[in-house]
């Protein structure tokens, strides 16, 4: 056989790409929001390494594996470390630093670091909740928003008629956020709009340029916030963006607070040209007449990282859902470009939650331990994070999650080993991304034969349905127990979810069904998607040429 003739049969036995990725009529058709946006510098630059000046915490008083607190002097050298001018390095020791107070990041161009989260690394155990050593007033207004709401956890076959706590989505031993600002918004009566930069007057989705009204309060480089809001209450012309044609019940939070955007994207202007602007990302939706667009000062900080070490809390009992004590680890708000990397988490309620950021990338996190935790990895309310190579070893009840007005952000090749559901969480979460994720299921047999429900959503009722058109699985690998006999065929199920859904490369061990509802884009099922195994990645490559 000659040379042309291998080469020629090798060709044809290639893998193609998905039709939903290779046909350009089909693509048109569905089409895909580019994720490759999501992460640090907009997934294009590297996490910066910690340097500037270096404060070293056993400088102040720190001493490790002395069984002995050492939070007076850890927040003595974040002190100093606050009074340094330009990039700064909070470094802990090797061993076990003792923690009971919580760690307030306020400012830009912040680093804290140990030296790893394994064997002879740097450990920060946290022997009480939030709940006995928390007494600021940075979550009074949720504290009232639980109580006016109602917001009970009912069970009564377990006697739980409990109200939620306050830490149960919110709140962290390290707490990052201007200061002064609210994360998250619970009192419409205290919302305020931010100020106007200028007006977007037209801009088409998934450009990256628009028009406003004026250029003269903005500049290149500056990090700004787009904001759509529901002027028209629920007939407004941003919620048909979100959600479509659709039958499906929307909620009225989308509209009941005329001073809080139903969508936000944060994000930096890169040109100013007349009065065109050109931003970092493309954009989330159109800017037109009836459907305007604010360009709005956000407050934030910037270049904030949090690295190499592990979080330790002691073993304690679950009182059940929505009824945490707060053994939560990093709670990061109002950032752009910010990153998490290399933790491992034991015994959390939340390992990390986010709320009211943009452009972060929370890389190498292992959670771990017995306890049942709320959540691993919480991307609430935020644009452009990037969360790869999770990996869950512990029971959690939203493994992976995209909450309320999360936008564009993705978790890839995360890895769920107990209890794996997909948690799309309501609240105009849309244009999210689960990709090339590894999940171990454990389906039931019923009547209709092996089912096992993969999206679980979350969220009440007046933030519903449980995502807007966007949101795509892509590469999901499934691994099913012996238990399930090998020819079987496992149907994958949903609750009542979102319009507009993508779910590509459904595969696994077993043959997998899909039904989803509503009706969703479903493609290559059983199949593993190998010439774009992630579809971040690919998007990336072709973003790069």
């Amino acid at each position: 056989m000659t040379a042309s003739c291998v080469m020629a049969q090798t060709a044809v036995s290639e893998p193609a790409l998905p039709a939903i990725l290779g046909d350009k009529t089909i693509a048109a058709q569905n089409p895909l929001p580019d994720f490759s946006y999501a992460g640090y510098g907009f997934g294009l630059a590297e996490l910066p390494r910690a340097g500037g000046s270096i404060i070293n915490v056993t400088d102040y008083g720190v001493i490790a594996d002395d069984g002995l607190d050492d939070s007076k002097a850890i927040l003595r050298a974040l002190a100093a470390a606050n009074a340094v001018a330009g990039k700064v390095t909070l470094r802990f020791p090797k061993g076990r630093v003792q923690v009971t107070e919580v760690l307030r990041i306020t400012r830009s161009d912040i680093v804290l670091e140990g030296f790893g989260d394994g064997k002879g690394g740097t450990e920060l155990y946290f022997p009480r909740p939030l709940k006995i050593i928390d007494q600021s007033s940075d979550l009074d207004e949720l504290r009232d928003y639980l109580v006016r709401e109602n917001k009970f956890q009912k069970e009564p076959e377990n006697n739980i008629d409990y109200l939620f706590t306050e830490y149960s989505w919110s709140g962290g031993f390290i707490f990052v956020g201007p200061e002064g600002t609210r994360p998250v918004s619970y009192d419409g009566s205290k919302d305020k709009r931010d100020p106007v930069l200028a007006n977007g007057v037209s801009g088409k989705q998934f450009g990256r340029s628009f028009t406003v009204d004026s250029t003269a309060n903005l500049k290149t480089d500056d990090v700004i916030q787009l904001q759509w809001f529901s002027g028209d209450g629920e007939n407004s012309a941003i919620i048909k963006s979100l959600y479509g044609d659709t039958d499906l019940p929307i909620g009225s939070h989308h509209w009941t607070f005329p001073n809080r955007p139903v969508v936000g994207q944060s994000t930096r202007i890169t040109g100013i040209k007349g009065k065109t602007i050109t931003i970092g990302d493309p954009l989330l939706h159109d800017i037109r007449s009836d459907q305007p667009a604010a360009v709005a000062k956000w407050e934030h900080l910037t270049n904030v990282g949090i690295q190499n070490m592990r979080l330790e809390f002691p073993a304690n009992p679950w009182f059940g859902h929505h009824l945490e004590q707060g053994y939560n680890g990093i709670y990061m708000t109002g950032v752009f470009d910010g990153w998490i990397r290399n933790l491992t988490v034991h015994d959390s309620d939340s390992a990390i939650l986010t709320d009211n950021a943009a452009n972060l990338t929370i890389a190498d996190i292992t959670t771990t331990g017995d306890h049942r935790a709320h959540y691993s990895v919480h991307v609430g309310s935020v644009h452009n994070v990037l969360v790869k190579d999770l990996r869950v070893e512990n029971p959690v009840v939203h493994p992976v999650s995209v909450n309320t007005r999360s936008t564009r952000s993705v978790y890839q090749r995360a890895t769920v080993l107990r209890e794996a559901i997909l948690d799309q969480h309501s609240g105009s979460n849309h244009q999210n991304l689960f990709d090339q994720i590894t999940m171990y299921i454990d389906p039931a047999k019923g009547d209709d034969g092996w089912q096992y429900r993969l999206y679980v959503g979350g969220g009440a009722p007046y933030w519903k349905p449980g995502h807007g058109i966007g949101n795509t699985t892509w590469n999901i690998n499934l691994f099913t127990p012996d238990s399930v006999p090998a020819d079987a065929t496992v149907n994958i199920t949903s609750g009542l979810e979102g319009p507009g859904k993508t779910i590509a490369g459904l595969h696994g061990n077993r043959r997998y069904s899909v039904t989803y509802d509503p009706e969703a884009t479903i493609t290559a099922t059983n199949e593993a998607i190998t010439q774009a195994p992630s579809l971040y990645d690919y998007q990336m490559s072709q973003r790069k040429k």
